[in-house]
């Protein structure tokens, strides 16, 4: 049997809803709950009206580790990693205290992968796969495989990119 073809898949908006922490969090802090739709095509910094507030999130104790895990993306990693060989990427060092918050996220909704399928980094350059999934342009940018774009709000209007919608578009194009 030959070797397997390699997927690299980020965490954030791609695993995680971060999107809808961001409004939970945001919302249950000032009172103002934005809906995702009103975060089409904006970052973090310029979707919420108190950007500050909105960036000291991440920083909070819980915030990475009670993300919702997006829908679908469970069995469909799990098939994938019969298949394939599955790595979990995340550029987590901007924010340190993550680490262990997304390790332990990690563990309880995708037990089948194991620690050595797990690289937390600075940047994604690194990263060597044939497949990487990701909701930023600016990962995907500079990847020699193949380029798949997760579709999150901050996305949406992009153009120029092999976009996957859901977990269910993940599933027909690499379990066919």
């Amino acid at each position: 049997m030959g070797k397997k073809e390699t997927i690299a898949i980020d965490m954030d908006n791609v695993l995680a809803d971060v999107s809808s922490q961001f409004l939970r969090y945001y919302g249950e802090a000032t009172g103002i709950y934005l809906r995702k739709d009103e975060l089409i095509g904006k970052g973090e910094s310029e979707a919420f009206p108190d950007a500050k507030l909105a960036g000291r999130f991440v920083f909070q104790p819980g915030f990475f580790r009670s993300v919702p895990i997006m829908e679908g993306s469970r069995d469909v990693v799990r098939q994938l990693n019969e298949r394939y060989e599955v790595f979990i990427v995340s550029a987590a060092m901007e924010f340190p205290n993550s680490f262990v918050e997304k390790y332990d996220w990690l563990a309880e909704h995708f037990p089948f992968i194991s620690w050595q399928q797990i690289v937390f980094c600075g940047s994604k350059r690194i990263i060597k796969a044939d497949y990487l999934i990701d909701d930023y342009p600016k990962n995907l940018d500079f990847f020699e495989g193949e380029k798949l774009l997760f579709t999150a709000p901050h996305n949406q209007l992009l153009t120029g990119y092999k976009r996957l919608n859901n977990w269910q578009e993940v599933s027909d194009l690499l379990l066919g």
